[in-house]
C-alpha cells in the first residue's frame, strides 16, 4: 500500500515536471532555443512510464515486500532525490527542461546543486531508480531499471554535454558529474 501511495505521489510530481517543462520550452523556444536529441527522448519517456508501472507490478505480482528498515530508508531517499531534483529545477529557473533544449550564447548556470556537480538531477534520477523500487521490494526492477537508466543517460549526457558546447564545457571543466569532489567523469 505504501509503494502504490508512493509511487502515485512520484508520478502526480512527473505530471507537474511535465506541465512546468512544456511551459519553459515555449519560453526557450522564444529566446532561439534549439532542441537536439528528441529520438533519445521518447526512449526516456516509455522507460520512465514503464518504470514506474514495473515498480507496481513486481511488488504486486511476485508478492515482494520489503522490510521496513530499508523502506525507511529508500523513503529518506526519494525525499533527498526530490529535493535535489527542485533545487536543480529552481536554479534553472525557465532554462530547466525534461528535454535538451539549448538557447544560443546563453552563460552556464554555475549556482545552487551546479556548483558541485554537473548533472544533480540526473543523480536524483540515479537515486529513484534504486530508492523507489526497493521501496516495495521490487529489486528485479531496481536492477534492470538502474542498468538500463545508465544506457539512457550515457546517451543523453553526452547529447547534452555536446549541445551545451565549449563554453558550458570550459565552466564545468573541474566540476564532477554526479559525486561532489569526485572525478570529472562523475566517480
Amino acid at each position: 500500500m505504501v509503494t502504490l501511495v508512493v509511487v502515485a505521489a512520484v508520478t502526480l510530481e512527473r505530471l507537474a515536471e511535465l506541465r512546468l517543462s512544456r511551459r519553459n520550452a515555449a519560453w526557450a523556444a522564444a529566446q532561439g532555443g534549439v532542441e537536439v536529441g528528441q529520438d533519445a527522448y521518447r526512449i526516456m519517456t516509455v522507460f520512465h512510464v514503464a518504470f514506474l508501472m514495473a515498480c507496481i507490478a513486481e511488488p504486486l505480482l511476485l508478492h515482494r515486500v520489503s522490510t521496513p528498515a530499508l523502506a525507511a530508508a529508500c523513503l529518506v531517499i526519494l525525499i533527498g532525490a526530490q529535493a535535489l531534483r527542485w533545487w536543480a529545477i529552481i536554479t534553472l529557473g525557465p532554462r530547466w527542461n525534461t528535454r535538451i533544449i539549448v538557447i544560443p550564447d546563453a552563460a552556464p548556470v554555475t549556482g545552487g546543486p551546479y556548483r558541485w556537480l554537473r548533472h544533480p538531477n540526473y543523480l536524483a534520477v540515479i537515486a529513484e531508480m534504486v530508492a523507489l523500487p526497493l521501496l516495495g521490494g521490487a529489486w528485479v526492477t531496481a536492477l534492470v531499471a538502474t542498468i538500463a537508466n545508465a544506457l539512457i543517460m550515457r546517451i543523453r549526457i553526452s547529447t547534452e554535454e555536446r549541445a551545451l558546447g565549449a563554453q558550458w564545457a570550459r565552466a564545468f571543466a573541474h566540476t564532477p558529474r554526479f559525486v561532489p569532489g569526485g572525478s570529472r567523469d562523475g566517480t
